[in-house]
């Protein structure tokens, strides 16, 4: 409770009307800890860099590219998620995915705990990471950053992801706008995104470094996998039972 109590009142001193600030850190049993601290803009959830982030050379983007990524290699010497996970990649290089962490979330509105494996709390905060970096693919997500939830479930994202692209939709109704109803354009949005954790995955793989990292994207790609497969199959069923006192 000290260490919540700490922290909370840390991020309260650096948070301020243009920064948003989320920390993320993970304790283990040897009494060893690493930590991460987040800063994003707070009116484009941009990630604000640090002018110290070391550049390498596997974080080029015509090293680190998607198949399906829109930026100009003539304009963008680095891939923004590769820049964004190097940090993340250099400290849990040497770390089983499998390994038994406390893992302490502290944003602005409250604090998060949990006795959890290594790569499901490097997958929550991933979400952050990748999301906020300036990727053009992934920063379709960020309407899912101004309410992050570390540790969902399945079925947590899935109604977080639905439930905020059909309210944008409902707002583009409201403003005149031929809106989406059917939801084909977030399927499009999370086939591109499983393309996009495929091709991190694999980069990451030839790094030769543990599994933490790549274990923590397949989690994310599993949610990717979810939400498409609810909108295609069952995804009536599936939220009808959340729903139920609504739809009566």
């Amino acid at each position: 409770m000290e260490l919540a109590v700490y922290e909370k009142t840390q991020l309260e001193e650096e948070q301020n009307q243009s920064t948003t600030v989320i920390s993320y850190k993970f304790e283990f049993p040897d009494g060893s800890a690493n930590e991460f601290t987040m800063r994003m803009d707070k009116q484009s959830l941009n990630a604000i860099s640090n002018s110290n982030t070391p550049r390498y050379e596997w974080s080029k983007l015509s090293n680190f590219k998607c198949p399906h990524c829109p930026l100009n290699e003539a304009e963008h010497e680095y891939c923004p998620i590769a820049i964004n996970l190097a940090d993340i990649i250099h400290q849990f290089r040497e770390m089983p995915s499998y390994r038994e962490a406390k893992v302490t979330v502290v944003t602005e509105n409250r604090t998060y705990t949990k006795e959890t494996s290594v790569q499901s709390g490097v997958s929550s905060m991933l979400g952050i990471v990748m999301v906020s970096s300036g990727c053009p693919i992934m920063g379709k997500l960020k309407p899912l950053l101004h309410f992050h939830l570390p540790f969902a479930s399945l079925e947590e994202t899935q109604v977080r992801a639905l439930s905020l692209y059909i309210l944008s939709q409902y707002v583009k109704w409201k403003k005149g706008v031929l809106p989406d109803w059917d939801m084909q354009g977030l399927v499009m949005l999370y086939e591109d995104i499983r393309q996009l954790n495929y091709n991190v995955t694999r980069k990451i793989a030839n790094l030769e470094i543990m599994d933490t990292s790549i274990n923590s994207i397949v989690i994310l790609n599993n949610f990717a996998d979810y939400v498409t497969f609810t909108i295609d199959e069952r995804m009536i069923d599936e939220l009808e039972f959340f729903l139920k006192e609504f739809i009566v």
